[in-house]
């Protein structure tokens, strides 16, 4: 695979980022509630981050390291939040998805409708076998869109992220190719 593809599901399309979506990436990650219930969004979501973060995917992808979409609706184009998976490990044919939704968009569904063809894409496509993600203990509404995505709860990893001074427990989702759809 040479080029990032684009995936479709019934209301979204997964696409890959332009610097053209940088404004809308620090509108929507630089809001507190998303920087607070992720282990790695900064806050504030300083000026040139966003571009940063966007130019950094091409080589993630060309490396076979990670792959990163936004998640936009298919009837209108509009940013909605992003979905990767990261941490690609050809040894073990695993990787982990990470995701946020802008808070205009929560509750509608989206997050869970991207990881469903996102781990379809993992497993069809990039030959995975595992595919895993932890969110923070206090955003229960997260373990939902991994558990609504197919996802199998593993286990909780005591104080394994300080964000904001503060130990944070992780819970731990996962699933196999085996037990997709």
């Amino acid at each position: 695979m040479t080029k990032q593809p684009t995936l479709t599901t019934p209301r979204l399309i997964l696409r890959p980022f332009t610097l053209a979506d940088a404004p809308s990436v620090q509108r929507l990650a630089g809001e507190w509630a998303i920087a607070d219930t992720t282990a790695n969004i900064p806050h504030p979501y300083e000026d040139g981050v966003a571009e940063a973060w966007i130019r950094s995917h091409v080589e993630q992808f060309e490396h076979r390291t990670g792959v990163i979409f936004a998640i936009t609706l298919k009837d209108t184009d509009e940013l909605v939040g992003a979905i990767s998976l990261f941490s690609l490990r050809a040894a073990s044919n695993r990787a982990e998805m990470g995701y946020w939704i802008g808070v205009p968009f929560w509750n509608k569904g989206y997050c869970s409708e991207a990881a469903k063809a996102l781990i379809r894409y993992g497993f069809d496509e990039l030959g995975l076998n595992r595919v895993f993600a932890e969110h923070m203990a206090r955003n229960p509404a997260s373990g939902r869109v991994m558990e609504k995505a197919g996802m199998t709860y593993e286990g909780t990893l005591r104080q394994h992220v300080k964000k904001w001074d503060r130990y944070e427990d992780l819970k731990v989702y996962g699933i196999l190719r085996s037990e997709s759809d």
